[in-house]
């Protein structure tokens, strides 16, 4: 007999089923059918857990985000060398592929975010983290006397974060020259500038 999901699990299921439904149907094009489609659920079902759906979508949206920001911490709280960091923190920025659907589901709230404020919100507070995380790497290094910065951290930690997005962008719109290796690539040409390391890690 099938164990019954708690409502926990139940609310996780549903966030995924609206991130999915988000990346099919747009965040201007979602209905509340959608999700429930994608759930294997009934409308009502859903409305149980999230009255509220644009809650569920900013959830879902949300969801997406915290691997680019949660996920690389843990990662680099796994690290020391702040070269090791830095090398690995801009090859976890980058999509998989063209089709990855966390990447997807940020162009859809960066598409959507001038028109709806609380995903040009989310969408300011990732970019900011990111920012701090780079940062800090950045810092560290040249307290350590492994870096030596061109700019100041934070210039080239936004630098960096706009690499990622840009080069992110393209590799979802499927450019022909610019997959995840070559953008990683054209992105760490960028950091060995303006660390003054080769970054070969």
């Amino acid at each position: 007999m099938a164990q019954r999901k708690s409502r926990s699990d139940r609310r996780l299921d549903l966030i995924e089923a609206a991130r999915r439904a988000i990346i099919r149907h747009g965040i201007d094009g979602v209905q509340l059918s959608h999700v429930a489609e994608e759930a294997g659920l009934t409308s009502g079902a859903v409305l149980y857990h999230y009255p509220d759906l644009s809650e569920l979508l900013v959830e879902a949206q949300h969801a997406g985000m915290e691997r680019f920001y949660e996920q690389r911490l843990r990662q680099l709280a796994t690290l020391t060398d702040p070269v090791e960091k830095l090398v690995v923190t801009i090859r976890s920025g980058l999509p998989t592929g063209p089709l990855d659907p966390d990447v997807r589901l940020l162009n859809e709230l960066g598409g959507a975010a001038g028109r709806i404020r609380v995903y040009g919100v989310l969408l300011t507070s990732l970019y900011d983290r990111q920012v701090s995380m780079y940062q800090a790497i950045l810092d560290t290094g040249a307290a350590l006397g492994v870096f030596r910065l061109s700019a100041g951290s934070l210039t080239i930690a936004r630098n960096l974060v706009a690499l990622e997005d840009a080069y992110g962008y393209r590799i979802t719109a499927r450019h022909p020259l610019i997959g995840p290796d070559e953008a990683a690539e054209l992105i760490l040409s960028y950091a060995r500038a303006a660390t003054g390391n080769d970054l070969n890690h």
